[in-house]
């Protein structure tokens, strides 16, 4: 399989909402079906070539909000576009709706009116395609919508330990009742605290599976699991498999990507 990515962070005015542009253009892709992991960021995808194929929808750009489950993408064998990872938080700035408005759920980009952008993109290279995506973005970060500083604060905090805090320690950091933390995240973001922090915990291990971290025991106990049983059960449910089905079936189409994550690489 040939793989090239572009990745680059966006432009200092969109960085608040939106942390990485990710141009990936792949041929002959042999892997039938992707798992979509759930993770920290709301993720907005154009596809440059076929369409978007998932649960008997076909989407050229879309949206998927937070989820605590995998989604399951059918893969053409040619494949060319950018995700983007948005910060829930910026959501409502950059669409009008809150992440939790999206929470499980996967939407046309065209509902945000930003549909054209697949066709305005597709024979641009990838330099051009990623200043495009700066000027649509940062005409509308120029009003934000900021959540309250203390919802910023916990969701910092949250991300900053991968999950590995206990909500009601969280909730005594930025000032508000256990209670109260819980209903402002799941207002803002769909899932509640200890939700967030099961996909934190998921995340981190995926991330350094990525790296190369084979010991899953001690994986396990870096990542705030119980063991590895605890492990395992997590990934079944979120990812739909065992850690070991993963890296066998996905890590492999993974790797270079995760590669480039550091790279500020506009081609």
């Amino acid at each position: 399989m040939s793989v090239t990515w572009a990745v680059r962070q966006p432009h200092p005015v969109v960085r608040p909402l939106v942390t990485r542009y990710v141009g990936y253009a792949q041929d002959d892709v042999t892997l039938a079906v992707h798992r979509g992991l759930p993770s920290r960021h709301v993720t907005l995808v154009i596809s440059l070539a076929g369409p978007v194929r998932m649960a008997g929808r076909s989407l050229q750009a879309l949206v998927g909000g937070l989820h605590t489950h995998a989604v399951l993408i059918r893969q053409d064998r040619v494949q060319e576009g950018i995700q983007l990872e948005l910060d829930p938080l910026g959501v409502r700035t950059l669409f009008g709706v809150t992440a939790a408005e999206l929470s499980g759920e996967v939407a046309d980009l065209a509902e945000f009116g930003l549909g054209s952008l697949p066709d305005r993109m597709r024979e641009l290279p990838w330099r051009e395609r990623f200043a495009l995506l700066d000027e649509v973005l940062a005409a509308r970060a120029r009003e934000p919508v900021a959540p309250p500083p203390e919802l910023g604060e916990a969701w910092r905090r949250m991300r900053g330990a991968d999950g590995r805090v206990r909500v009601a320690d969280l909730a005594g950091e930025v000032g508000w009742s256990r209670r109260h933390l819980g209903e402002r995240f799941r207002a803002e973001l769909g899932l509640a605290p200890k939700q967030v922090a099961r996909v934190l915990r998921f995340e981190r291990a995926g991330r350094l599976l990525r790296r190369g971290h084979a010991d899953l025991a001690e994986l396990a106990v870096e990542c705030g699991f119980y063991d590895q049983a605890h492990l395992t059960n997590e990934w079944r449910a979120l990812a739909g498999c065992t850690p070991g089905t993963w890296i066998a079936e996905e890590l492999p189409f993974l790797q270079d990507g995760e590669g480039a994550a550091g790279q500020d690489s506009p081609a």
